[in-house]
């Protein structure tokens, strides 16, 4: 696989050759996943950790507030294992979809669209050191939705006039995991504010 950081730079900046060039390679799911999604989500994990106990919320007038290291500690613990299946389960979901929007199933092809769309989310995250810019996350997903919509006719062979559905599909999947998972994390730290999980 090559060097995490170029290609976490190659897929944000040159989306369309780098998924021409994933398409081709062969590529298993535990290297992918330790070798590129735990770096990846890790690091935003711990940057929220960061920022959450150290660096705190200012809310002006009522004082900065600041988590326990522990709960902040334990919530990047579940953010990162959240990351991890996340992902695997959003490949699982773009594999067995695929027939229905005309495309070709593989387990391979599916969990490297999904890791490798959700790249942006990762490295947007690792701003959540300083939570206020915590609303970038945004345009992380944004652009991982963007991301998504190029490789799913690249890795999954899917007609041109099916993408935006088979797109859509997998968007409302991503939406509903991505729910659970921020309301179980919540509710085992005890956190009113909403989390974003370190993945789709």
């Amino acid at each position: 696989m090559p060097n995490i950081v170029e290609r976490a730079k190659s897929v944000c900046v040159s989306p369309d050759s780098t998924w021409a060039a994933i398409a081709n390679e062969r590529t298993e799911a535990a290297p992918l996943i330790t070798g590129y999604v735990l770096p990846l989500a890790g690091a935003a994990a711990v940057a929220q950790a960061i920022g959450f106990a150290v660096v705190g919320q200012n809310f002006g007038l009522l004082g900065t507030y600041r988590m326990p290291i522990t709960t902040a500690l334990g919530m990047a613990v579940a953010s990162l294992v959240f990351a991890a299946v996340g992902v695997v389960l959003m490949s699982i979901i773009i594999d067995a979809l695929a027939p229905t929007f005309g495309a070709v199933r593989s387990r391979e092809q599916a969990l490297k669209v999904a890791v490798y769309s959700a790249t942006p989310v990762w490295l947007v995250g690792l701003l959540q050191i300083f939570p206020v810019l915590g609303v970038l996350a945004l345009i992380g997903a944004l652009y991982a939705l963007y991301l998504l919509y190029l490789g799913l006719p690249r890795l999954m062979k899917c007609p041109a006039d099916k993408t935006l559905g088979y797109l859509g599909t997998v968007i409302a999947c991503a939406v509903v995991i991505g729910i659970v998972g921020s309301t179980l994390i919540g509710r085992v730290f005890s956190v009113s504010a909403p989390v974003v999980p370190s993945s789709f």
